[in-house]
């Protein structure tokens, strides 16, 4: 189980998004060298969301999983949609108070993180990645990282733990 650490790095992978509006908004305003910068971040945080997701097939415990019941869980993401777009609502991007928006997106990461949150990757589901709230034999509820739409409920799969209460689904 990777844990809180890598709870965390796929949190904060998550806000790529707002890096590509902050681009957008830079290209709008011809300013190339700070759209290669928010360029760049979403190429290091993509990186870094894949590097996880590759290490966590390769190196996490098999486990077996009895699934019986299943739903999706990629609708998270309509929750989150207003943030991503939010500084597309702005004249330029030095109206925008990063003193704000830096502690806001910090501690929105830190609380996903140190819970037993969850919050959805689109950097993941461009991936191919699907995300499945999912109950076991035993009853217990998890979040399935998976690359297969998932049809029915009763199924057995191999899994590694990514942490409490996500698995992600080996190859």
């Amino acid at each position: 189980m990777l844990s809180n650490v890598a709870k965390l790095c796929l949190t904060s992978t998550a806000i790529a998004p707002i890096f590509l509006t902050f681009g957008a908004i830079s290209f709008a305003q011809e300013d190339y060298v700070h759209l290669i910068f928010w360029l760049a971040g979403v190429l290091v945080l993509t990186i870094v969301c894949l590097g996880i997701i590759d290490y966590a097939q390769n190196n996490l415990e098999d486990i077996d999983v009895k699934i019986t019941r299943v739903e999706a869980a990629d609708r998270e993401s309509l929750t989150f949609l207003l943030v991503y777009l939010l500084p597309l609502f702005t004249a330029d991007l030095e109206s925008l108070n990063f003193y704000i928006w830096v502690p806001i997106l910090g501690i929105f990461s830190w609380i996903t993180a140190t819970g037993y949150n969850y919050h959805f990757n689109p950097v993941l589901n461009l991936w191919g990645w699907h995300f499945y709230r999912v109950e076991t034999d035993e009853g217990v509820v998890y979040v399935l990282l998976t690359k297969r739409e998932l049809r029915s409920a009763l199924l057995d799969t191999q899994c590694g733990q990514l942490t409490e209460y996500i698995l992600i689904e080996k190859d």
